[in-house]
């Protein structure tokens, strides 16, 4: 729901000020809940100084297993100065994966709380203009495993300083404790990760101004699980309904569309995973019983939990619930189903690199992603489509990196975009195509999944750092926040149109043109796809 700007003035809420009595250095915002008390930061050559609140309670603290709701009023002045514990994150992968995600989004670890429904606020210090400044709602990835809002790289400050934005970085639960899967839960109680977002971003609705923003121009944007929350939230508002966003950035992920048979039904039934969870914890008390089986998973120690997830492999998905969650949410987006909100999306040119690394094996790759509909005929096209030892794929993992690319991100990418601009939505494509020493995942890992991060926040380290670099950065965030700020105008190119067959609609960013894009076509970066709609189709 929105709120008018006149009726979140007329609750008594207060701006930015500087005059708290006792805090006259430092930012002072009052929200719903009292006064929060942030801290500052200045950057090179801004204009204005940025001010940080970390760790502002949209929630909370939650009850495990059940939805977010409304945080106590706090009578005393809460210290917003710092970092709050992430929620409890699972990392179960295979040792060489693991080690390279850890060292990618969990260095240095964060404490893990179950109290962790905070937010972070970067917003310029200087006045804003009538009615407030856009705001940028962040949505970090994780594969709804893992991930944290105050990770180095998400620090909107770079946003705030030089492009006049406000930005939010919310918290939401991840794994079994923000999607359970728990048969004795109501069917609409169980993606509780989606639920906490929907809570931030009802309190950006209300509080929002508070921190020079404008609540009715907000702009949701996220990668890889943050990008399919997005695409959960573009798909689960009604046509003519009033989101509380009005545009949308998908980096690297979509729903609507994932490389398996059931495309449509995104996410299989977790059940047997809670079921294992139950078992391991000595919960399972007999047929019929469920509601002490969640009783007693309840009671039991979060570090107990999260050792079996990551011990024994379990994996929780969200279901469709048909409210943050539909099913066949590909149709309701072909259809016009769905509230008309202006995306810009897109992908990294080698997505693969990082979610298959250490992987060789061409069949027990096409065996996890096509699952039952896997046959020696796919294995033998797939292998003729990416010849191991050809220049383009000297290696099996090359080949495997290009397949995990065009079948999990890349063609998913262009069913989305084309068909939002199918139903007359704007919608504008990018490809994500640079690479940088000083942020390098691994030896040779090139536009690998999440490199674009730290070049959209301008948190790439400084050591090291090129001019190239700088000035793509500078580039691509100034593109986003263009998009967030206009998003009817777009990002600066032409927005896609469909019945312009062969056009040149993709903006690919490049170091080796730092402070433009080239425009290619989808023909040409898509050949693969129409393959992987025929294995996926089932015509082989």
């Amino acid at each position: 729901m929105r709120f008018h700007p006149s009726v979140l003035l007329s609750a008594g809420f207060a701006s930015l000020s500087n005059a708290y009595k006792g805090h006259e250095t430092k930012p002072t915002a009052t929200v719903l809940g009292g006064a929060v008390i942030g801290t500052t930061t200045s950057l090179p050559s801004a204009s204005a100084v940025v001010n940080k609140f970390l760790g502002v309670p949209f929630a909370a603290p939650p009850t495990r297993f059940s939805p977010p709701t409304d945080h106590e009023k706090w009578t005393q002045p809460r210290d917003a100065s710092s970092r709050k514990p992430a929620c409890i994150q699972e990392f179960a992968f295979t040792q060489p994966v693991k080690n390279l995600t850890l060292a990618l989004f969990n260095t240095p670890p964060p404490d893990e709380s179950e109290d962790c429904l905070y937010l972070n606020v970067f917003a310029p210090s200087t006045p804003s203009p009538k009615g407030g400044r856009a705001v940028m709602f962040w949505i970090y990835g994780g594969g709804l495993y893992f991930g944290d809002s105050s990770i180095a790289a998400y620090d909107g400050s770079h946003f705030a300083a030089y492009e006049d934005v406000v930005v939010v970085a919310a918290n939401y639960r991840t794994n079994v404790f923000g999607f359970p899967s728990a048969p004795s839960l109501p069917l609409k109680e169980n993606n509780l990760g989606f639920l906490d977002q929907r809570k931030a971003l009802d309190w950006v609705q209300r509080n929002i101004h508070a921190f020079g923003g404008d609540p009715s121009k907000v702009t949701i944007f996220g990668e890889s699980a943050g990008s399919f929350s997005v695409d959960a939230l573009l798909t689960s508002f009604p046509a003519n309904s009033t989101p509380p966003f009005r545009a949308a950035i998908m980096e690297s992920g979509q729903l609507s569309y994932r490389g398996s048979p059931n495309v449509g039904k995104p996410y299989s039934d977790t059940t047997p995973s809670w079921e294992a969870l139950v078992a391991a914890l000595n919960c399972t008390v007999g047929q019929g019983s469920s509601d002490s089986e969640l009783d007693c998973v309840r009671a039991a120690p979060a570090s107990d939990i999260k050792t079996i997830l990551e011990r024994d492999f379990l994996f929780f998905f969200p279901v469709q619930d048909n409210r943050t969650l539909f099913s066949n949410i590909a149709e309701r987006r072909k259809s016009g189903s769905i509230a008309r909100i202006p995306i810009l999306s897109g992908t990294n040119a080698d997505e693969g690199r990082f979610i298959v690394y250490s992987q060789n094996n061409f069949t027990a790759y096409l065996q996890q992603a096509l699952g039952d509909g896997l046959t020696e005929e796919i294995v033998d096209a797939v292998e003729k489509q990416y010849p191991v030892g050809s220049a383009e794929y000297p290696t099996a993992y090359d080949a495997l990196a290009a397949i995990d690319t065009h079948l999990s991100f890349q063609c998913g990418a262009a069913l989305v975009a084309n068909d939002t601009a199918e139903i007359g939505t704007p919608s504008w494509r990018y490809l994500y195509n640079a690479s940088f020493p000083n942020t390098e995942g691994f030896a040779d890992s090139r536009a690998y999944h999440s490199s674009e991060i730290q070049t959209v926040f301008s948190t790439y380290p400084t050591a090291n750092s090129t001019a190239a670099q700088r000035e793509l950065s500078s580039f691509m965030r100034g593109t986003w926040a263009r998009f967030a700020k206009d998003p009817e105008a777009g990002p600066g190119w032409r927005a896609i149109d469909v019945t312009r067959k062969g056009a040149s609609d993709v903006a690919e960013f490049t170091s080796e043109q730092p402070q433009k894009v080239k425009m290619i076509k989808q023909s040409e970066l898509d050949a693969k796809c129409a393959f992987w709609q025929d294995i996926l189709a089932g015509d082989y």
